[in-house]
């Protein structure tokens, strides 16, 4: 389907058209109307073959739709023919409106007409090549993101423990910095896995109700560490009355704190640098400003491309250049924008981050509250992880908050001991041998008598689609590892 050519030109043209191109081995199909062609448009095309006169208005919004939800790697080709003599309106709207078009003029020589839809099918199959990159891409950093997720894991958990056994200045300064790095690594592999959801269009925002007083000081939270490192002065200025909004929470901290951290690693030490949020008609500003080493003209606009860095001779890089990236694309997602300025090299910058107003119904929820320690005490939980580091190690955390804890290692045995032990919760990784964690899911919810077990699924797969899998296959919660142990006992506190 993803080849054939649709026609959509005059009854006594359209036949003639379909056996040249058929007679050329090139599959094509015709369609008599608007309605037609939409439908046809979704089930897959190569090419469109259109007549000038052929393009009314139904037409060309049924084009302008398609092509208006085309995703990244699409711009399909389209061959118009056109009708002798002067340009017509209708040629101008063509090529104004449909991007990617070849203009044919009538009469039309076979072999010009069998060319053209051939280069255009070529050209067609170069962007199927792209998309299949695109999709190999993203399975791959998928994959990697887990792989790299599950060594931190048990790190996490480890340093939890230590800390818990050895309560000390020393090392509760030394968990910190093991805690932070952690963190640190946990933010660069989500940005990989954002940045890949947002060129393929997957990305989703989690809209609910928060407040512009929230989101900065999570932000500033997020940044504490950047701006701490180099002894930078940090002026707040929240507005008196907060500010509700819609939004999703998660993406817009992340923008905010996207441009602290910038400001901290391009501002010298014992720098000055300013968070401002205000409100201005139906917008809420987030404003950035420091007196570090500022920007070129030619570099406002380029320092939110993809992996671009600003570098000085001799300086040494910071991350992937993935942060002002995000940071734009999660305040588009908002309906909102981004924008710097500098008044030059040394001078310092300024950015602007904009979201609208929308009402949100509501009143922003409060922050967190730190998990208690007796939470979920005396449960049984079965936790079930083929990395034998992972289990021990939350194995042993949870049983330090008074769980009954067992261990399983792949999900044929966590089906057996939930049948044999009928614990309260299963905490249990995704991929593992044997049996997969969503199948194990699916056994014991089809299978296990009895009361009916919390089931958690803490594993390194976290993109959208995973979570959906997960929900089907009968799990309550859905954890990316590493997860910090108060939110997992937050979560057990529900049995």
């Amino acid at each position: 389907m993803d080849r054939r050519v649709l026609i959509h030109v005059p009854a006594h043209d359209a036949q003639l058209a379909e056996r040249v191109l058929h007679s050329a081995g090139v599959e094509a199909s015709l369609c008599a109307s608007a309605a037609e062609l939409a439908a046809e448009l979704e089930r897959g095309v190569g090419a469109l073959l259109l007549a000038e006169e052929a393009l009314n208005r139904p037409v060309l919004a049924v084009l302008a739709r398609h092509l208006a939800g085309q995703p990244a790697w699409s711009d399909l080709p389209m061959v118009v023919m056109a009708k002798r003599g002067a340009d017509s309106l209708e040629a101008q709207r063509a090529v104004e409106q449909l991007g990617n078009v070849t203009m044919l003029e009538r009469p039309v020589r076979t072999i010009t007409l069998v060319s053209a839809a051939r280069s255009a099918l070529r050209a067609r199959d170069r962007q199927y090549e792209m998309r299949a990159l695109s999709r190999r891409k993203d399975e791959f950093l998928a994959a990697l993101a887990h792989e790299l997720r599950n060594p931190l894991a048990p790190i996490r958990n480890a340093m939890a423990i230590v800390q818990r056994l050895h309560p000390s200045p020393q090392v509760t300064s030394l968990v910190g910095i093991v805690d932070r790095q952690v963190s640190h690594l946990t933010r660069l592999v989500d940005d990989l896995l954002d940045v890949a959801r947002i060129t393929s269009g997957k990305i989703e925002l989690k809209l609910a109700p928060t407040s512009a007083r929230r989101v900065a000081q999570h932000a500033l939270e997020i940044a504490q560490a950047s701006l701490d490192a180099k002894q930078h002065r940090v002026q707040v200025d929240l507005p008196q009355d907060d500010v509700v909004l819609q939004a999703d929470h998660v993406r817009l901290v992340q923008a905010v704190a996207n441009l602290l951290v910038n400001a901290a690693k391009f501002t010298p030490a014992s720098g000055d640098i300013a968070l401002q949020v205000r409100q201005l008609d139906a917008d809420i500003n987030f404003e950035v400003r420091d007196n570090g080493r500022g920007l070129h003209a030619d570099e406002l606009e380029r320092i939110f491309d993809m992996f671009e860095q600003t570098r000085a001779v001799g300086e040494p890089t910071g991350g992937l250049g993935l942060g002002l990236h995000l940071t734009r694309a999660f305040a588009q997602l908002h309906g909102g924008s981004v924008r710097a300025s500098s008044d030059g090299p040394g001078r310092g910058s300024h950015f602007v981050l904009r979201v609208p107003v929308v009402g949100a119904g509501g009143t922003a929820p409060a922050g967190p509250s730190g998990a208690d320690s007796r939470q979920g005490a005396g449960h049984k939980v079965l936790v079930v992880d083929d990395n034998i580091d992972a289990a021990s190690t939350l194995e042993a955390l949870l049983s330090m908050h008074g769980m009954h804890v067992t261990v399983a290692h792949d999900g044929a045995a966590a089906v057996g001991k939930v049948e044999a032990e009928q614990p309260d919760a299963v905490v249990m990784d995704i991929g593992m041998p044997v049996m997969n964690g969503y199948e194990a899911a699916r056994r014991i919810r089809s299978t296990v008598p009895g009361p009916r077990p919390m089931l958690i699924a803490l594993t390194g797969w976290g993109q959208y689609a995973d979570k959906a899998r997960a929900s089907e296959a009968g799990f309550d919660f859905h954890f990316v590892k590493p997860l910090s142990i108060d939110e997992l006992l937050g979560c057990l506190a529900r049995l």
